[in-house]
């Protein structure tokens, strides 16, 4: 059965038709053609397709695409401004918070949902806030280190509102 799916991916509304079985990250990389999201497991373990639904950090292989109808869904490629990237982004390579760059984009839009919530986080928060993300290549003290800069590169920006 196929299904019409009208959504906004990374501030642009977009319609396809999809079979109603599709994943939302099959969707966004075989027919939206935005790769950045990664597929690291097919068992919802690793993290590495999470994306933004309303805000709100999701694994995209959990969802299917259906189920996004009407929603705003943010990828990897909406976080950085032409070659300016993102500081979440940015903080992440200044900080060696990766290695091979898979799990990455995860990572960063795992990130992007905890500093939204919660934009001053603990080490330990941070931990809370990015578990069900793995990377297989680091011990995550850059990651959590990443992070920490983000937040302060986030606040400052803020003007120190956050």
């Amino acid at each position: 059965m196929k299904h019409i799916l009208t959504t906004t991916v990374n501030g642009a509304p977009r319609e396809a038709l999809v079979e109603s079985r599709t994943l939302l990250v099959q969707y966004l990389r075989d027919t939206a053609l935005l790769t950045g999201t990664h597929v690291g497991c097919d068992t919802s373990q690793c993290g590495a397709c999470t994306v933004l639904v309303d805000g709100v950090a999701v694994k995209s292989c959990t969802m299917f695409a259906a189920q996004a109808e009407g929603h705003e869904v943010r990828t990897i490629e909406s976080m950085a401004d032409g070659d300016a990237l993102d500081p979440i982004q940015q903080a992440f390579s200044d900080n060696h918070g990766l290695q091979c760059g898979y799990c990455t984009p995860g990572f960063v839009m795992a990130t992007r949902d905890l500093l939204n919530r919660n934009p001053q986080p603990t080490d330990e928060e941070i931990r809370e806030g990015l578990d069900g993300n793995l990377c297989r290549c680091t011990g995550y003290v850059n990651i959590v280190k990443s992070v920490r800069a983000a937040a302060e590169a986030l606040s400052l920006q803020d003007g120190g509102r956050s």
